[in-house]
């Protein structure tokens, strides 16, 4: 794609990146074919295609040019981030960078109204603090009618009960774990089970309170230096623990995974961590890439159960994981139904289905109805947020796949 940046402009880091990602794109449209936005509205806009020229128009156009901000930021807005476009692009073009700094120029040309900045603001001290978010759901819980609905069916009815931690030093090879800041109070047993199935291969979780929220949903809201502040404290707290020798921080969340494995391009640039980060990135380790690698064969399981697998965004596009959960269940001896266009998106996309709760709706029960065309018994997935996204339609029964696998060990 030809671009027409001025000299000046070209000095700018953030225009040097875009003009590389721009350049790149040939305009094919294969990602258009993949896109969730455009499948559902038909508008090139919608897709990434017609994304990349609104980016493209903006980026070119003076400071004072009002004209391009909100249509650009209506599209930009509705953009899922599930990177379905990048696996498809013959060309590799790395829109997800693009779309960083397309969606930060606009808040720095033309602020939000007042209204929507609350919103945000709102979800991103509601969500990053466990604490805090434990309390609110709480009180959430008892006076549930009062909640809004975009918020009411994320909330479960009673959580699975989290149960018994193994012992964090019980054996030689150690992991840090990310515990994450809703997942804690959505669904408690996920890293509880998660050190459970380790500790029977023979690896302990060491806890690392100090480490908070990854930083994306920050990040993704545009408060994008809150966010590296976020990463920045994380790399402090796990950095004694890495010394000491941890192989890995495992993550059971697939979206905070993708985003800790950015840590060492977000923070290439910054002196005092670009080191430290990189080495986070490369130790960052989903749980299916521990088990993939376990002996398998060790773990016998009482009983076996019909699943569909939901493999979110995080995993199969932006970690390239796709067909690991699947390797591993059926490994252990689960039965899996089809899923057709499992590349799809659901539609939760982190706030997403709060920010857009129409056209998440829709992604949704699409996927719903691709997920129970094989009558399963449970549909697993490998993030909270899609979980308590697919689970709030309230149809068949949504878990992480690996406290299924923990409920059925012997």
């Amino acid at each position: 794609m030809q671009t027409h940046f001025s000299d000046a402009d070209r000095q700018k880091p953030h225009i040097q990146e875009a003009e590389q990602v721009l350049r790149a794109c040939v305009h094919c449209g294969f990602c258009n074919a993949t896109c969730p936005t455009y499948q559902l509205l038909g508008d090139e806009r919608d897709g990434p295609r017609g994304r990349i020229y609104l980016m493209k128009e903006l980026l070119e156009s003076p400071d004072d040019d009002t004209n391009v901000t909100a249509e650009t930021r209506l599209h930009l807005d509705r953009c899922l981030t599930c990177l379905n476009c990048e696996t498809t692009c013959p060309s590799g073009v790395e829109y997800h960078k693009l779309l960083n700094i397309g969606r930060a120029e606009i808040e720095r040309r033309a602020p939000r109204p007042a209204a929507e900045r609350l919103t945000r603001y709102g979800l991103r001290k509601m969500l990053v603090n466990p604490a805090r978010f434990q309390t609110l759901l709480k009180l959430g819980q008892t006076f549930k009618p009062l909640v809004p609905a975009p918020l009411r069916s994320k909330m479960p009815p009673a959580p699975v009960n989290a149960g018994i931690r193994p012992a964090a030093n019980r054996h030689p090879r150690r992991v840090l774990m990310l515990e994450g800041c809703v997942q804690p109070g959505l669904s408690p047993n996920t890293n509880a089970a998660t050190a459970r199935v380790l500790d029977r291969l023979g690896i302990s979780v060491t806890p690392v309170p100090e480490a908070g929220c990854c930083g994306a949903i920050d990040f993704h809201l545009n408060a994008q230096q809150q966010a590296l502040e976020r990463i920045r404290a994380n790399i402090d707290a796990w950095w004694p623990y890495v010394e000491q020798g941890a192989e890995a921080i495992v993550q059971t969340a697939s979206g905070c995974g993708a985003f800790v494995k950015d840590y060492g391009e977000m923070l290439k640039d910054d002196p005092a961590y670009a080191a430290r980060a990189q080495t986070i990135s490369e130790m960052t380790r989903d749980i299916v890439e521990m088990l993939r690698e376990a002996p398998l064969e060790t773990l016998n399981l009482k009983e076996s159960k019909r699943l569909a697998f939901q493999c979110p965004c995080t995993l199969q596009h932006a970690q390239r994981l796709g067909g690991a959960v699947e390797n591993v269940l059926t490994t252990l001896g689960f039965s899996l139904t089809a899923v057709q266009d499992a590349h799809l998106c659901c539609g939760s996309a982190g706030t997403y289905s709060i920010t857009q709760p129409e056209l998440a709706t829709q992604l949704r029960d699409n996927k719903l109805n691709a997920l129970e065309a094989g009558n399963p018994e449970m549909i697993v997935t490998a993030n909270i947020g899609c979980q308590t996204h697919l689970a709030g339609a309230n149809r068949t029964p949504v878990r992480h796949w690996i406290e299924v696998v923990d409920d059925t060990l012997v």
